[in-house]
């Protein structure tokens, strides 16, 4: 993988690690400062502030010009919380060399993090840990002695449990160890796990049934327009200890795939109802997931775009790659003009109420596939009485032609 190259390489370099909770984002960081015999600082975007930075580049300039020349890394966490002039204060020291910077955030970087920073730093994208690697982390503690034996049912509950996050595999295991050691336990029983560790985690389970079947009725209720259940299904997993950020997750697909363009809203909102959960968290952002699922359940419904979408893909398999005609291509040089590139092309905007009637776009002698049919509900309405009208002046145009 690449990271592996880069430690392999000899050399350090700016790096973003970019990776849900628990993946090992710091422990990589701490890694590589050992690896290069680097000192390392880390701050918290959270907690930390200028001043932090100030004094990480005096230390570093310290370790540089000491007695036993050291390099430096640069380890800031939550590296999205900076402020642009927070995140610039950096540009300077990573580009001189005084120290290799390595942020770790758990948003996309090109959104979160400043174009000018991104330029100086590889991105390095973690993943949740798999179950198989959930698994290795407690063998390791149980053959260290660290906690005594668990059977298979209950280990799969505590892989699940952790939903790919390795942090809070481990905390558990922590209160699992100090639990049966007081209990002088010989092994971890389902349902000893299950007392342990409350009711949250009796009512979650990842990996059963349950949980699959929940979020098949939470969508199925927004999909049937019943606000009362789709805001029943949605509290039940809340409540059994569901990420909320999964449930945003899902509200986006909903509004997406069963509401589409007879609300463009609704779309809008999911997002807004996301971006409310990160900001305010658990138990306040919860509200937000709840407005947005009812607004969802009561929106006029659509699956328009979600199938012509699939039809479209469906399409491109089947067929492959038709060539793109003559007058759709761009023609930026002269040689591709005498080529053809771009003949004929009308400019929309240069045409009467800004369409070109008769027009093709479409690949040379392929059918019109009608990937698209919007429904009589909602703004689809006005989408489909406008899509009937551009239809009927390509027709007369093309009518117009060929009677020329």
């Amino acid at each position: 993988m690449a990271l592996r190259v880069a430690f392999e390489s000899g050399q350090p370099h700016s790096c973003i690690l970019w990776g849900p909770p628990g993946v090992g984002k710091t422990t990589i960081a701490r890694l590589m400062a050992e690896s290069f015999d680097a000192q390392f600082i880390a701050i918290s975007a959270v907690l930390g502030g200028v001043k932090d930075i100030r004094e990480a580049v005096l230390r570093a300039e310290e370790a540089r010009t000491g007695l036993h020349a050291q390099g430096t890394i640069v380890f800031v966490d939550e590296v999205h919380r900076f402020n642009k002039s927070q995140q610039d204060a950096f540009l300077a020291h990573v580009e001189s060399g005084l120290f290799t910077f390595i942020g770790a955030t758990t948003e996309n970087p090109s959104f979160e993090v400043n174009s000018a920073l991104l330029s100086r730093a590889a991105v390095y994208v973690l993943q949740p840990l798999s179950e198989q690697d959930l698994q290795q982390v407690v063998a390791r503690a149980c053959a260290l002695d660290a906690i005594p034996a668990i059977e298979p049912v209950a280990m799969e509950r505590l892989v699940a449990y952790a939903d790919g996050d390795a942090r809070r595999l481990l905390n558990t295991l922590e209160t699992l160890a100090v639990t049966a050691h007081q209990e002088q336990l010989e092994q971890i029983t389902d349902v000893w796990l299950l007392k342990v560790l409350g009711e949250r985690m009796r009512r979650y389970d990842k990996a059963g049934d349950q949980f699959y079947d929940t979020i098949s009725a939470l969508h199925k209720s927004v999909r049937g327009s019943d606000p009362d259940a789709a805001l029943y299904w949605l509290v039940r997993m809340l409540d059994g200890g569901v990420d909320p950020r999964y449930l945003a997750r899902r509200l986006l697909r909903m509004a997406s795939e069963d509401i589409g363009l007879a609300d463009p809203r609704a779309l809008r909102l999911a997002l807004d109802a996301s971006e409310v959960y990160e900001r305010l968290g658990s138990p306040e952002g919860e509200l937000a997931l709840a407005e947005c699922v009812i607004y969802l359940a009561m929106a006029p419904k659509s699956n328009a775009v979600y199938q012509a979408f699939n039809q479209a893909k469906a399409l491109i398999k089947k067929e492959g790659t038709r060539p793109v005609p003559m007058h759709l291509r761009n023609a930026p040089t002269q040689l591709m003009k005498e080529l053809d590139y771009g003949k004929g092309y009308r400019y929309a905007h240069d045409e009467s109420d800004g369409f070109a009637a008769g027009e093709s776009y479409l690949p040379d002698a392929m059918a019109d596939p009608g990937f698209y049919r919007p429904v009589e509900r909602g703004l689809e309405i006005r989408i489909a009485e406008k899509l009937r009208q551009l239809r009927q002046i390509n027709r007369d145009a093309s009518a117009h032609s060929q009677a020329g």
